[in-house]
């Protein structure tokens, strides 16, 4: 009973968030284009599936993801797993946390790859370009991005060095690989940052990072709890620019290489 009531709950919350979107579309069909929605009815029953859909998404987050990587965030950092592993009763320092680097790096990689605003911009991506962005390319790019952020954030939230160090110097990074990454892939990467801050990617990260901040001894849920998610965002802006500067590279040195053999192809075709 407290389930159907939480997911009444969810639907009538849904309906009310979605509700300023329909009137503003429904608004502008009627009132400035003035003319009928095509295929009203299969308008509405969309609609209604995307009510659906968020209304059973935040149950799953509320019932498995959020709590998910909170849990694992404790069980990571238990005092109890910590010298089972340590072997030693003595103070924690960053570099015993290493599970939970790589538990992060492992989360952020997965979540990305699955994350569906990431696959739809690489197929269009794909399809603009006319194939010279691959989609898998693209992904893993980001995916690796993302790892590493998270990876190091959950390094910050351990640490407890200040956010903004991380921050300004990775859009120092940015800002210089914008001037020498192909102009090709720049608009692409800023949005690519973007997009890995989405439906399953944000609540894992974030109650890993909440979880964090409350299990590691001296640390805020307020203040080092967040911020991982800006990690998140920054870190693909550089690994898909490095990948865009990985691939030019290799494109050139083939070219090269290729030019090279046809010289000495021609130079024993003289002879």
């Amino acid at each position: 009973m407290a389930l159907i009531n939480e997911i009444n709950y969810l639907f009538l919350e849904t309906m009310l968030d979605v509700l300023p979107i329909a009137a503003i579309i429904f608004g502008f069909q009627f009132l400035v284009i003035r003319k009928p929605i095509p295929n009203l009815k299969r308008v509405l029953t969309g609609l209604l599936y995307v009510l659906i859909g968020i209304t059973l998404f935040l149950l799953g987050l509320e019932q498995a993801l959020f709590p998910l990587g909170r849990q694992m965030a404790e069980q990571l950092t238990d005092p109890a797993f910590m010298h089972g592993v340590k072997s030693v009763a003595d103070e924690f320092h960053w570099q015993d946390y290493y599970w939970v680097y790589l538990f992060a790096f492992a989360i952020g990689m997965s979540t990305t790859i699955a994350e569906p605003s990431l696959i739809a911009v690489a197929i269009k991506a794909k399809e603009v370009s006319g194939g010279a962005i691959g989609i898998w390319g693209l992904r893993i790019a980001v995916a690796l991005g993302v790892a590493i952020g998270i990876a190091l954030g959950t390094y910050r939230i351990v640490s407890g060095t200040p956010i903004h160090y991380y921050i300004i110097a990775g859009y120092i990074v940015v800002v210089i690989q914008t001037f020498f990454a192909p102009k090709l892939i720049v608009p692409l990467a800023y949005d690519s940052g973007g997009v890995t801050t989405s439906t399953v990617t944000v609540p894992l990260v974030a109650a890993l990072g909440l979880g964090l901040a409350e299990t590691v001894p001296g640390r805020s849920p307020l203040i080092d709890g967040f911020g991982l998610i800006a990690f998140a965002s920054l870190f693909p802006m550089i690994s898909v620019m490095a990948y865009a500067q990985i691939s030019e590279f290799r494109s050139k040195r083939e070219k090269e290489k290729r030019r090279k053999e046809e010289l000495r192809e021609t130079d024993r075709y003289r002879r």
